[in-house]
């Protein structure tokens, strides 16, 4: 286990029917390019990117961060953090196993730890918020499909992940379950000192611990704003694949190397494909 007892987030397989999304406004404040300056290769985790799998292949998976800690072994990591969030599910899972790892862990939020991201921080021994960070709270957020019945049913399983998550900031802070719970309804972004003052984190990370990569961004903050935004409108997982595949023939690598087009066209283009696609 890490130096703190933390509490466990208990996986409901219910959660599956579920479709757990990025949210626009928190892919609107990130900053891909913003990573850490430096740091020991052999026992760092970057987390720069959204949770769970994306149709680029660059999503941060359970998979992922247990193959790496197991590499780490028993020494001490840390985990550089800048995500708009993603699918809770996957997040979850990456927050339990960071909470299990044998030593100490350290996580450095360097830019936002929006939605799922900000329990992935909660997993730290120390919590390091960078200059002009941000940790964003709010209830778990999905997309689910059916009939009012299967809404109902969504809406129930909802309700136990959200008490475990306020229970977690909870117990991080100090601060009662309903207070937890009252800036989780208030979709509430955090501060770097608020944080610390809050008990969210446990101090501040100089500023010259982190630098902005411009080669970091390229496509990845447009194509997840495009998504998060279709999610949010309605459109299955399957149908927003299906839209960048149609703009960007071959493999996901290639809306990274695509000729940029203008504006209008893309638009226009995006537009016609949701047209279609709209039962």
């Amino acid at each position: 286990m890490s130096l703190k007892q933390l509490p466990e987030i208990h996986a409901d397989h219910r959660l599956s029917k579920a479709g757990f999304d990025l949210r626009p406004d928190a892919v609107d404040r990130w900053e891909p390019e913003v990573q850490a300056s430096a740091g020991d290769a052999e026992t760092s985790i970057s987390i720069y990117d959204s949770i769970g799998e994306n149709w680029e292949g660059t999503g941060v998976t359970a998979k992922r961060i247990g193959a790496a800690l197991r590499n780490i072994g028993a020494r001490d990591v840390t985990v550089n953090l800048n995500s708009p969030g993603g699918d809770f599910f996957e997040g979850m899972a990456i927050y339990n196993l960071l909470r299990e790892h044998k030593a100490k862990v350290t996580i450095r939020v360097l830019g936002v730890a929006a939605s799922v991201a900000s329990v992935i921080a909660m997993a730290g021994d120390e919590i390091l918020m960078g200059d002009g960070s941000f940790l964003m709270i709010h209830n778990a957020w999905a997309v689910a499909v059916g009939n009012r019945h299967d809404m109902t049913d969504t809406a129930a399983v909802l309700v136990p992940f959200d008490a475990a998550m306020a229970a977690l900031y909870a117990h991080r802070t100090g601060m009662s379950e309903a207070e937890a719970a009252l800036l989780m309804d208030r979709e509430t972004w955090i501060g770097a000192q608020q944080a610390v003052d809050d008990g969210f984190a446990t101090g501040l990370l100089p500023s010259s611990e982190i630098t902005r990569t411009a080669q970091a961004s390229g496509a990845r903050k447009p194509l997840a704003l495009i998504e998060a935004s279709m999610a949010k409108a309605g459109y299955s997982r399957n149908a927003r694949r299906d839209a960048f595949k149609a703009l960007f023939p071959g493999t996901p690598s290639a809306a990274e190397k695509a000729t940029p087009i203008a504006g209008p066209e893309v638009a226009a283009s995006l537009q016609s494909l949701l047209d279609t696609m709209r039962v």
